[in-house]
């Protein structure tokens, strides 16, 4: 994760944290989903965001949220292999998991540069390397 990326993402778990200590649920939310923008593409962050959203809702006994991040959760791995990251999607339960969404004017700085597609061809390239290596070598 790039230094700037990574900070942008770690100031916005600590705001998350500083506004759900002060009760402001909503606010924290915020904070995560927007957590989860920027962190998305690299999976121990986008793990972290969905967690953290696991956690509030567990904390607000919002069984319609547990469930949904449960499920994000479990799919964040296959997808990340597959290469297929929705950008701008904000992780609730409240949006398609697959749903690509606006950026925040104030976010897009950090993700400019990438692109799904590159990212497909890459992860793709790489399962049809490997998956020749193995035949080749076994």
């Amino acid at each position: 994760m790039a230094l700037n990326v990574k900070a942008a993402f770690r100031r916005e778990l600590e705001y998350a944290q500083s506004a759900e200590s002060k009760g402001d649920f909503a606010v924290a939310k915020a904070h995560l989903e927007r957590a989860h923008i920027l962190g998305q593409r690299w999976y121990i962050s986008h793990m972290q965001s969905h967690y953290r959203m696991f956690r509030l809702a567990l904390k607000q006994s919002d069984t319609k949220e547990v469930r949904g991040q449960i499920v994000r959760m479990i799919g964040a791995g296959p997808f990340h292999l597959a290469g297929w990251i929705p950008v701008g999607n904000t992780g609730g339960a409240d949006v398609s998991p697959t749903l690509p969404m606006p950026i925040p004017a104030d976010i897009q700085p950090y993700l400019q540069g990438h692109s799904l597609r590159n990212g497909l061809i890459v992860r793709g390239v790489l399962l049809v390397s490997l998956a020749a290596a193995y035949f080749l070598f076994m």
